[in-house]
């Protein structure tokens, strides 16, 4: 478990792929100290469990649903990327619960500047914005961040100077790739609203199902 708050920008050393799957290595620098092999890595918003280390990279397997789900294929040696460590009983959870399990792939269409911030508009698979709210949270390439609207298959986004200075996100450009984290509880809501799954709903749920306009009336939205 991860909080989207980014510890250092890596660069991808090398990608070694297979017919199905690859092992990634990556530059790093303070995500290293105290690392183990088994430990796990945020990186572009990916959990990886690390291999192989050495003093400044460690090397990860990507297994095919990754390449599918993740832009981690698409990256070539040099890139940059975000990374994180799991966070600890005593970590500070200064962003949200990210789990590294990427929902999909979205892209960037616009980047405005609105004062000091940079909105970003991201097209978004429906796996993402179903799942996603004003307001709310999302991983972009692993950066918690917060929502500021869901329209359709659109996601707006935020960039304060700091998070553009010290991520990746300050050099994103018009249709750059991203990986996309929608809010784990959100998830968890989104599925628990739309699973019934054939049997009788709890008595919770009430005649009719629980719905979005039900929980707006009971004040959670």
């Amino acid at each position: 478990m991860f909080t989207g708050i980014v510890e250092e920008v890596g660069r991808l050393v090398r990608v070694e792929t297979g017919a199905q799957s690859a092992t990634v290595t990556v530059g790093a620098g303070a995500v290293l100290e105290g690392a183990q092999v088994g430990d796990s890595i945020l990186t572009a918003g990916v959990c990886l469990t690390l291999t192989n280390l050495r003093r400044d990279r460690f090397s990860a397997d990507v297994q095919p649903e990754t390449l599918r789900r993740t832009t981690l294929g698409e990256k070539a040696p040099g890139s940059p990327v975000n990374l994180e460590r799991s966070l600890t009983l005593r970590s500070r959870l200064g962003g949200h619960f990210v789990a590294g399990h990427v929902d999909g792939v979205g892209a960037v269409k616009r980047l405005e500047p609105v004062g000091n911030a940079i909105v970003v508009t991201l097209e978004a698979p429906k796996e993402v914005t179903q799942a996603s709210v004003d307001q709310g949270s999302i991983a972009v390439d692993g950066v918690s961040l917060t929502i500021v609207k869901v329209d359709g298959g659109e996601l707006k986004v935020s960039l304060i100077p700091h998070t553009a200075a010290v991520t990746t996100l300050g050099r994103l450009r018009p249709r750059a790739r991203v990986n996309l984290e929608a809010d784990l509880i959100g998830k968890y809501v989104y599925a628990f609203l739309t699973r019934v799954g054939g049997r009788e709903p709890p008595a919770a749920v009430g005649r009719g199902g629980l719905t979005w306009e039900k929980l707006g009336e009971a004040g959670f939205l």
